[in-house]
């Protein structure tokens, strides 16, 4: 793969998500924060903006925001959270409504999301509850929530039934993915931001798939041509997607390729830091593939690029030797059969007929899925 690293930012890229009178834009690219003052003049009422973030993301990136605002006055007011997927919870939830409504928030206000995917989710559904919905803005700071968790409306909060699993459909106003944000994070969680962009190449798009092949290195070392091409790439992919299939009843729940595996491993793991969502999903997309293979719907080569790629760029493809869990096969139908996307004890799967070559499986056999995972898991 290409590692050769380019010095020159490319010009902002602004990718629009088509939803008619609730349509918005993304902008991407290395220091598009810049722009957040001028996008968000025309939004205020007043000079405030509510910020909700996690104290990681607040002691990175604070100075990133209050920079960027400066010049006009506004008025921020922060709230800051623990970081971790157990912190999209109803009492930290009812918490960002008490904090808001403390302060006389009101419709007009507007709510910017600084953080990762929890904060971005957790956002938008106090967003969407407070005094019936208020404007809110994403400033995702992982790659996986610029190029997946901050686009397309889904908010939510965990329950220890399943993960998302009371939330809404809410779009926000704006989202700003500045590239240059990336540069903080570990190496671990750019590698699970990445199987997301992977996601989009395997579902619909086998040539950028193969530019991933190629580049993927170059990705991950944010590289600023690549990571900006990576990032517009996958956000032009879901945007077609949500403006086709908002509330996800048809086409849009192709973007949930992996996940209903990754989910459940997750679940299993009690979304503890042991197992992130996206190194959930990247195992997730490779066993929907091998489960594929195995059931003679996907060709074997295909199966084993993906399983191939995922190890070339240090996500694991497989179960065994992952922390956490205990993971078992029983186990995991069981919570794919919880997974909200499940109807009347039926479990549809994203399975497909090659790369590129995604499909919704309506009715998996749960029976055939429970033996694939014991052989996955070498159980006797």
């Amino acid at each position: 793969m290409d590692t050769e690293v380019n010095v020159t930012a490319p010009p902002l890229e602004t990718v629009t998500v088509d939803l008619e009178d609730r349509s918005y834009d993304i902008l991407v690219g290395h220091g598009a924060l810049d722009q957040l003052a001028a996008r968000l003049s025309p939004m205020l009422k007043q000079p405030r903006v509510f910020v909700l973030t996690d104290e990681t993301v607040e002691r990175m990136h604070r100075h990133r925001l209050d920079e960027a605002l400066k010049s006009t006055g506004v008025k921020t007011l922060w709230k800051s959270l623990t970081p971790g997927e157990k912190t999209k919870s109803f009492s930290n939830l009812e918490g960002i409504l008490d904090w808001l409504l403390e302060a006389s928030a009101d419709r007009s206000d507007v709510l910017i999301a600084l953080g990762g995917g929890v904060i971005g989710d957790i956002t938008g559904l106090a967003a969407s509850l407070m005094k019936r919905g208020m404007k809110f803005v994403q400033v995702p700071t992982t790659l996986l929530a610029q190029v997946d968790s901050s686009v397309g409306g889904k908010t939510a909060v965990n329950t220890p039934r399943g993960k998302n699993s009371i939330g809404a459909f809410y779009q926000p106003q704006l989202v700003i993915a500045d590239t240059s944000l990336l540069e903080t994070l570990p190496a671990r969680e750019l590698r699970a931001g990445y199987a997301e962009i992977v996601k989009y190449g395997l579902i619909n798009d086998p040539d950028f798939f193969a530019w991933l092949e190629e580049h993927g290195e170059a990705v991950l070392a944010l590289d600023p041509m690549a990571i900006a091409h990576a990032v517009a790439t996958s956000c032009r992919a879901k945007a077609a997607i949500v403006a086709e299939d908002e509330r996800e009843t048809g086409v849009r729940a192709l973007l949930n390729l992996g996940h209903t595996f990754g989910h459940a491993l997750e679940a299993a793991n009690g979304y503890a830091p042991d197992l992130l969502h996206g190194e959930a999903v990247a195992i997730g997309m490779a066993l929907a593939f091998r489960y594929g293979a195995a059931q003679g719907i996907t060709p074997q080569a295909d199966a084993d690029r993906v399983t191939a790629h995922l190890d070339a760029t240090g996500l694991q493809s497989a179960i065994p030797g992952r922390q956490g869990g205990p993971y078992t096969a029983a186990r995991l139908v069981e919570l794919m059969q919880q997974d909200k996307k499940a109807r009347g004890g039926r479990v549809p799967l994203i399975l497909a007929r090659g790369i590129g070559q995604s499909y919704i499986h309506p009715d998996a056999d749960l029976t055939l899925v429970e033996s694939f995972l014991r052989t996955e898991l070498l159980e006797s």
